[in-house]
């Protein structure tokens, strides 16, 4: 009988209760722990302000995404009838033409970072969603220049592994997307949104309605990539269909350099009034 109730999940003391922390009624636990972890340990490695990037993890450096095209040029040159590697070669093509956004992300983390006092600096960090792509571009650079470095991956069906280089003490795996959103504008400086698909749309039209609706202080948002964006993201129709107001226009720019994203969130403290 004793060992029937030790054996018993009634037993099992409540934190180290895995199926009765999944439960659907302990949710706000869960919740609480989601938010809790990242921000007691942020306190502690003493991360005051951030400069948050986000864009696809698809988007990756230019000679892996050229290698990509030459390889299905060759399939195709095979096979020249074969649709389904013609699509693929597109796709290719058209990730091989972002593909200099990797570089300007990378260069855009180098200059934040160096803006700072050095490896233990911990007032003006690069945060990422911690994946590939655009995000380990922004990693990168701050790497680079020796500086720290935060991602916040989440936790998904198909497995997503963290970039190698995010600082691995300020590398937190979330479950809930909503908690991961606020933590990326609870310290934010800055938003800075490079070409991506729905993730990144969800945190950069969540952080515009924050500021639209004066949920939080304004912070600069820049959008890297005109001729992406516009097409994308057809601000003047929203405008011209009256469901958003002329001076929404105002709450982001666009940018194509490192450099220029750089000196724009620079110039949009100083015409503020306020530092970064």
């Amino acid at each position: 009988m004793v060992e029937r109730i030790l054996r018993s999940p009634s037993y099992i003391q409540a934190d180290q209760d895995i199926d009765f922390l999944n439960r659907d009624d302990t949710r706000g636990v869960r919740l609480q722990l989601d938010y809790s972890k990242a921000e007691l340990l942020l306190q502690q490695h003493g991360i005051e302000k951030t400069i948050v990037v986000f864009g696809s993890t698809r988007i990756v450096e230019p000679a892996t995404a050229e290698a990509k095209v030459n390889q299905l040029r060759e399939a195709l040159a095979a096979t020249p009838e074969d649709a389904e590697i013609q699509r693929r070669l597109f796709i290719a093509e058209r990730i091989l033409a972002k593909s200099h956004y990797y570089e300007v992300a990378r260069e855009f983390g180098r200059l934040v970072a160096e803006s700072g006092g050095g490896p233990k600096d911990s007032r003006l960090v690069v945060m990422t969603g911690g994946g590939p792509g655009m995000m380990e571009a922004a990693n990168r650079g701050a790497h680079d220049a020796g500086a720290k470095t935060i991602g916040l991956n989440i936790n998904l069906p198909h497995e997503q592994y963290p970039n190698p280089y995010i600082t691995p003490e300020l590398c937190f795996r979330f479950h809930y997307f909503a908690l991961r959103k606020m933590h990326f504008m609870l310290r934010a400086r800055a938003l800075v949104a490079f070409p991506g698909g729905f993730g990144t749309f969800d945190e950069l039209f969540e952080t515009l309605t924050l500021v639209q609706t004066r949920k939080i202080h304004p912070v600069p948002v820049v959008l890297v990539g005109e001729h992406y964006w516009r097409k994308a993201f057809d601000i003047d129709y929203l405008v011209e269909e009256g469901v958003i107001d002329l001076e929404d226009r105002e709450l982001f720019w666009y940018a194509e350099t490192a450099e220029d994203i750089w000196e724009g969130i620079q110039c949009w403290y100083e015409n503020n009034g306020e530092s970064l």
